[in-house]
């Protein structure tokens, strides 16, 4: 059984097979002296970088304008851009209520907190259960039907949300809203692989990156003064109408990406039947649709279960993103209970986070890349995933330097500035080391997109289980120990492993067979 879900499937992803590599090191190759660049071509219809080729031809999706790889830079972005505000809109919904809790209490006569934290958290769980199955769906049908689809399914979910009559009611709708809203998950980091090499990939990571974790810091702010002037009930349209604004910009000028469903489509036009038939066979030449999505539930699942090195790194991302959330669910209350602040004034303090990440991705997009070309260089110009790993120390360092600021500061109710100051530099690390770990996943593992999936679920579900906790948490030791508590478990996780897999990595990947 276990053969049978690492053994080549069908269709495997752009970026994520042998052939991702070959095709990573033709490009590679075309950036050395003496080679002239692939002229670009226009964005609407491609001038041919060389005549339009058989796609069956071994090496002829190499250099057909075609290929996503072989996209002009501005119609990359473009689409890179799409799918990055696709994933800005959809964690939207797991925080923009935040501020709005106790009106929740209040109108739903919810008494405990576990509930009340519940209708926060319980987004989170779906969000990570949906890419499961719907990364196998972008593979069989598409990325971009996967991303439109969810995302007009939300624009209703959310509008149930706010007519939701019980608290039965707004549970369910929360979780529909989370599930559909996953679609960005489930192919988006894909996406990115698609249209870009290793060389190139960390600036456009970056990018899409940032949407996840700076939209649930922008909600709280803009929904601290929605429920504050017109009401909680007008956060859930106010995401609606970000959700339909989104697929407005989407639908017209999003195209697929995804190489093998391109290829399967040319097929017909082969102009040798026999050399079509050497392309890798579509869904239904070999595998059952249900049977090929129970594979690609499976895997990530199993490589959380036999890859220690996805394991470790996929609990750090998760640990982190518990305490993320850990945030929304108690910040706004230590403001309003200690510095008195209203519900929207409170909403504000999310912003030290945001800068946080806007001032981590400006700083990362160009370093990371950096860095992994100087290392790539030292190495006779070949990358390893490995190489990614510098990058991590830095954020490793600033997380729980910024928890413990962030702790004792607000556990002496100094000036409220610096418990703002200690939350900027936890997101500051925070995305310092999301990044080079999602490049990392992308890199080793022949089936990046499960890996990614593997570490979303992972995440998802510490994001949803840390609020239910915390209070109790903060109650017993107070902001400054449970934050230390927080702080020194970073450090267990942060720092020493990181460390053994910069000079082991290597190693673990040759023993391990999900790796490339």
């Amino acid at each position: 059984m276990f053969q049978l879900l690492f053994q080549p499937t069908p269709i495997q992803p752009t970026g994520m097979s042998s052939a991702r590599s070959s095709v990573t090191h033709v490009q590679h190759d075309s950036e050395e002296p003496g080679l002239k660049p692939l002229p670009s071509f226009n964005y609407c219809k491609p001038t041919p970088i060389c005549p339009l080729v058989d796609p069956a031809l071994p090496d002829g999706w190499l250099c057909d304008p075609r290929n996503p790889r072989n996209w002009t830079t501005s119609r990359k972005w473009c689409s890179a851009a799409i799918v990055s505000l696709y994933m800005f809109v959809a964690p939207l919904s797991s925080s923009i209520m935040a501020p709005g809790l106790s009106e929740i209490k209040s109108k739903y006569g919810i008494e405990s907190p576990t509930v009340l934290a519940l209708t926060l958290s319980i987004f989170l769980v779906s969000f990570g259960i949906g890419p499961l199955f719907l990364a196998p769906l972008s593979e069989m049908y598409g990325r971009k039907w996967v991303l439109h689809i969810g995302n007009l399914f939300s624009i209703g979910f959310n509008i149930g949300c706010a007519f939701a009559p019980t608290t039965g009611a707004l549970l369910g709708f929360r979780f529909l809203t989370g599930l559909s809203g996953s679609a960005p998950v489930a192919c988006g980091a894909a996406v990115i692989s698609d249209l870009f090499s290793e060389r190139e990939r960390a600036s456009a990571m970056s990018v899409y990156s940032v949407g996840p974790l700076i939209a649930p810091v922008i909600g709280p702010i803009a929904g601290g003064f929605i429920a504050q002037t017109i009401g909680v009930q007008y956060v859930y349209f106010v995401l609606a109408g970000a959700t339909t604004f989104a697929s407005l910009v989407g639908i017209p000028f999003l195209r697929e990406t995804y190489s093998p469903l391109l290829k399967l489509r040319l097929m017909p036009r082969a102009t040798d039947p026999e050399k079509a038939a050497q392309l890798p066979p579509g869904m239904g030449r070999g595998l059952g649709k249900l049977h090929y999505i129970w594979i690609n539930i499976s895997r990530p699942l199993i490589l959380l279960s036999h890859s220690f090195v996805c394991f470790m790194l996929s609990l750090y991302m998760a640990f982190m993103y518990g305490i993320y959330y850990l945030f929304f669910a108690t910040l706004n209350g230590f403001y309003t209970s200690t510095y008195g602040f209203s519900t929207g004034i409170s909403g504000l303090m999310y912003g030290g986070l945001g800068i946080g990440f806007l001032l981590a991705t400006a700083f990362g997009a160009h370093f990371s890349n950096t860095l992994y070309k100087h290392l790539a260089d030292k190495n006779g110009g070949v990358g390893e995933p490995e190489m990614r790993i510098p990058f991590l120390f830095i954020g490793s360092l600033f997380v729980p330097i910024g928890l413990f600021w962030y702790g004792w500061s607000a556990q002496a109710k100094i000036h409220w500035i610096m418990p703002v100051i200690g939350s900027g530099i936890f997101g500051f690390g925070m995305m310092t080391t999301f990044l080079p770990i999602q490049l990392y996943l992308v890199d080793a593992f022949r089936y990046a997109a499960s890996a990614l999936s593997a570490a979303f679920f992972f995440r998802s579900l510490f994001g949803s289980a840390f609020p239910l906790f915390g209070h109790q948490m903060f109650d017993a030791l107070g902001f400054g120990g449970g934050n230390s508590l927080l702080g020194g478990l970073a450090i267990i996780l942060g720092i020493p492993f990181p460390i053994y897999i910069y000079y082991r990595g290597a190693e673990l990947r040759a023993r391990n067979d999900l790796n490339h």
